[in-house]
């Protein structure tokens, strides 16, 4: 077991904090991790540190809403069996209330109804235990890339009702601002950048998710269906059976 990170003192003016020996770039910003196996909760702090972020644990629900509400971290690693507020309803909530960071759903369970479940309810990724530690840094990176956007291509890109700005990574539909998370935000623009092309779902796994997605291909049809009931009538996307999907103009 690692022992608990302890901050070491310093003095102004805060350029980084020292952790340990590990240096915590502030310009990263803070991790919340919910976990309350200390164990793991240790390894996924030294690891998030060693690659300079600030990382905030805790070990119930209800604590974690409450961190995530005050801190404003830039992603959260939520576990799903979480005590007093399990994950899935923390992510919820966050979600109700309209704060669409980051999620990545970390957790012992092994079944596809839980992943969906996940996905359905606005996480961004997921991962099974055990886990390398490794992988999850890189998760959590790339949910960070894709919520901050691709450099350059900033053109508006409109296709039937649907406006989509990916400098400002917001979304309308008949003039009314839709709410994506940053999956659905990029899986979207990804489809409208060439309209009426068909992408396989293994194509979409490596080219919107940056690799193989712990749901599968999965992942991908249920991140659809989410775009789909929230642009509703509107949505550009069509499937093509067999193959995968397209952005036309309905």
């Amino acid at each position: 077991m690692f022992e608990t990170q302890t901050l070491l003192e310093h003095s102004e003016p805060i350029r980084r904090r020292t952790v340990r020996n590990v240096m915590i770039d502030p310009n990263k910003g803070l991790v919340l991790v919910a976990e309350d196996e200390k164990s793991i909760a240790d390894l996924q702090r030294l690891y998030l540190s060693r690659e300079g972020f600030g990382v905030h644990v805790e070990g119930d629900g209800r604590s974690a809403l409450a961190a995530a509400r005050r801190l404003r971290p830039v992603a959260i690693v939520l576990d799903v069996g979480l005590p007093e507020l399990d994950g899935t309803e923390v992510c919820r909530l966050l979600r109700a209330e309209g704060d669409w960071t980051p999620v990545l759903f970390c957790t012992a369970r092994d079944d596809e109804v839980d992943r969906v479940l996940g996905l359905e309810l606005g996480a961004d990724d997921y991962v099974t235990k055990p886990f390398s530690p490794r992988e999850l840094v890189a998760r959590v990176k790339t949910v960070l890339r894709r919520a901050s956007g691709p450099p350059g291509d900033a053109a508006v890109l409109t296709l039937g009702e649907v406006r989509l700005d990916p400098a400002r990574r917001r979304v309308w539909a008949s003039d009314r601002e839709i709410p994506l998370t940053s999956t659905e935000f990029d899986l979207l623009a990804h489809l409208m950048r060439r309209p009426g092309r068909v992408y396989e779902r293994e194509q979409l796994l490596s080219e919107v998710w940056g690799y193989a997605a712990a749901a599968g291909t999965r992942t991908v049809d249920v991140h659809v269906a989410q775009v789909r009931a929230k642009l509703g009538d509107a949505s550009p996307i069509r499937t093509v059976r067999g193959v995968g999907y397209a952005a036309e103009a309905p």
